[in-house]
């Protein structure tokens, strides 16, 4: 009986280090959560705010609210790209950083409300 807990907990190890090596250009869990966020904040604003106003260029708005994004956190589109790509072909890794990403989103509201 013995032999199966430790195979089972070698499986579970081995597993667990192959999804926390990320490849060098892909954002860190941390990084991409608060990237990740300002991204959905801005894309947001554009389809509920800026695509009400017919004098406006929804899409132009778009793509320089990313930029302002991809500036603030000091990467370039293509690496979020990257990394986008990456946590999305690996669903365990991306649910956890939504996970997480909204945990702490809610937290951050919670401690503005007190």
């Amino acid at each position: 009986m013995k032999p199966i807990y430790c195979l089972l907990a070698c499986w579970i190890m081995a597993a667990s280090c192959t999804q926390s090596k990320l490849p060098k250009d892909v954002l860190g869990p941390e990084k991409m959560q608060a990237v990740y966020w300002d991204y959905l904040r801005a894309d947001v604003f554009v389809k509920e705010v800026v695509s009400k106003d017919s004098s406006k260029n929804s899409d132009s708005i778009n793509v320089l609210l990313q930029q302002g994004v991809f500036s603030k956190h000091q990467i370039s589109k293509a690496t979020f790209y990257k990394s986008y790509d990456y946590y999305n072909s690996h669903q365990l890794l991306m649910k956890d950083m939504l996970d997480t990403m909204l945990v702490r989103q809610q937290q951050l509201l919670q401690q503005q409300t007190l």
